[in-house]
């Protein structure tokens, strides 16, 4: 698998946040992918928005190989 592919491929996966992510933050998630989870750097898609521990979040953006943008999965 390419790059290319594998970083579309993030995009649209759910995860939950193991340390906050917000503006100034960098935080971390946790995603499952390829047969495991795996953790990521995470900031916010939104740059305003924060992010608490564990929020279920959806990948809006992956720069690989380990950060990714995200946005709260579900409104609260």
């Amino acid at each position: 698998m390419d790059e290319a592919s594998m970083d579309s491929s993030m995009v649209g996966l759910l995860g939950r946040v193991t340390g906050t992510v917000g503006p100034g933050l960098v935080g971390e998630v946790i995603v499952r992918i390829r047969g495991g989870a795996e953790h990521f750097l995470a900031h916010p898609a939104s740059p305003k928005e924060r992010i608490e521990v564990g929020t279920v979040v959806m990948v809006m953006e992956h720069l690989p190989p380990r950060t990714v943008y995200v946005t709260a999965a579900y409104d609260s």
